[in-house]
């Protein structure tokens, strides 16, 4: 695919960042994609390798080698149709993917991989652009109706599929606009939020109907979750009302630090800090959390505490650290122990270049506090050996801290949701379900399905498009004995 020599004459050319003083000063997006001249050279790299390990590293599957080798060859429209036979909503994973397709390259083995993800992106901006990118409802409608609770984009993607499928697909999202944690948890800078409204226009036109601010199950949500449910419907009712229902909440109850002093005013959830600056970006009301002037430490090092750092720095904090329980994994990774699976490596965010100290291996013991405020941290280091860890003997030490933000990832979804439904959890509280043979992606519950976040645990948002997909098709087939939708 693309130019059989393409990877021998072109190097790659990694998407271009506006400079760091210019975008601290708002929250838009300062990704500059490829134009069509360079995507068109980055696609010319794809080589002919025979079998394209980047398709299976890819979870929705997409069919990566084709659409490069057509943006190469100037076929846009039809690069677009390739892309979305696979991927509802490249627009989302073109910009806040993390590419394992790339890390699976057979390119990478020993030179650096097919740009895969800012092809896709420009790929998808250009099919916007151009007005290629088109309602399509069903020509016939079954009657059968399907509810769809949570509106990220495992919901999305469910409800898009089965509305094409031919069914009435009503999505059900506790907060005041869809698109779950892709809308509320991931800012702006990162992606911006119209791109979530118009693929919402787009499924309103294929029959989609959303309803806002509607909790579904239960009246309690746990500390660290923020919703604007002003109407509750119980889970027999929705079970009544429709043929079929699809879970795809995400994994939303946030991992807590129970350590002394964890009261203390200052002390959050980073949803409690970013779901609140997305709100105010979007015109509501101001983030009750300020970073300006104040030494933010971030606990916990993946993409959320990334996150709380590139917002911290646009408030104007003093100052900004990191810290990781793990310990700093290598620059490089040993590429052929590693591909083409997921290595393990240090990353280096957009975020952290516009200022952050990074810490590894360490431990947070104690939060201290004057007039019931936050003003230090007590940590302290560790030793990894044998996959476990000590702490170092007088090691301890403090650190500034004005706010401090909790970012250790997601444990599991929302029990009383689950509990409501009486779907069956597994060992880590997820709803119960299988993905393969007769049945996949039914719950315990008869006509109850669970896909995304809710089944799998905290996961990507590629995962939960994948997720959605397929559950769609299992519904469909539920409903009609038999589903032409792909898996």
């Amino acid at each position: 695919m693309g130019k059989p020599t393409g990877f021998l004459e072109h190097q790659r050319l990694s998407e271009a960042y506006a400079s760091v003083d210019e975008r601290l000063k708002s929250y838009k997006e300062f990704v500059l994609r490829l134009d069509d001249a360079q995507a068109a050279v980055q696609g010319a790299r794809c080589m002919d390798c025979g079998i394209p390990f980047c398709n299976n590293g890819c979870p929705v599957n997409n069919i990566i080698p084709d659409w490069n080798d057509l943006v190469y060859r100037g076929n846009w429209r039809e690069a677009i149709e390739v892309l979305h036979s696979t991927n509802n909503f490249p627009e989302f994973t073109g910009r806040i993917c993390p590419a394992p397709c790339e890390a699976a390259c057979t390119l990478n083995i020993n030179s650096d991989p097919v740009g895969i993800k800012s092809i896709e992106h420009a790929i998808i901006d250009k099919a916007w652009e151009e007005g290629w990118v088109k309602p399509q409802p069903a020509a016939v409608r079954t009657g059968k109706k399907v509810a769809v609770v949570g509106s990220g984009p495992a919901g999305l993607a469910a409800a898009q599929q089965l509305a094409r499928a031919g069914h009435d697909v009503t999505v059900f999202e506790k907060n005041d606009r869809v698109g779950g944690l892709l809308r509320y948890g991931i800012p702006d800078f990162k992606m911006e939020k119209g791109l979530i409204d118009r693929r919402a226009e787009q499924m309103k036109a294929e029959g989609v109907v959303f309803r806002t601010g509607v909790l579904v199950g239960t009246k309690e949500m746990p500390a660290g979750i923020v919703n604007d449910a002003k109407e509750v419907i119980s889970a027999d009712d929705l079970k009544k009302e429709f043929d079929a229902v699809v879970l795809a909440g995400g994994s939303e109850v946030p991992r807590d630090l129970p350590v002394p002093g964890r009261d203390l005013a200052g002390v959050h959830f980073a949803l409690e800090f970013l779901i609140p600056q997305n709100k105010e970006v979007a015109g509501d009301r101001p983030n009750p959390i300020s970073a300006k002037g104040k030494h933010v430490v971030v606990i916990g090092g993946g993409d959320t505490g990334s996150d709380c750092v590139g917002t911290s720095n646009r408030h104007g904090a003093a100052s900004v650290t990191q810290f990781e329980l793990m310990p700093m994994p290598p620059e490089e990774e040993n590429k052929p122990l590693t591909w083409p699976y997921w290595p393990t490596k240090l990353r280096t965010s957009s975020s952290h270049e516009e200022g952050c100290e990074r810490d590894f291996a360490v431990a947070t013991k104690e939060f201290i506090g004057d007039n019931g405020k936050v003003t230090a941290l007590k940590a302290v280091r560790l030793e990894w050996k044998d996959g476990k860890m000590s702490e170092v003997p007088g090691s301890e030490f403090e650190i500034k801290a004005d706010l401090v933000l909790f970012a250790m990832g997601f444990t599991n979804p929302v029990g009383g949701v689950l509990d409501a439904f009486g779907v069956a959890k597994d060992a880590r509280g997820n709803a119960k379900a299988t993905t393969d043979g007769a049945g996949c992606y039914a719950t315990s519950v008869d006509k109850v399905f669970a896909a995304g976040d809710v089944r799998r645990g905290q996961s990507l948002v590629v995962w939960a498009i994948r997720e959605g997909r397929q559950c769609a098709r299992a519904v469909d087939e539920f409903l009609m004995g038999e589903s032409v939708l792909p898996r």
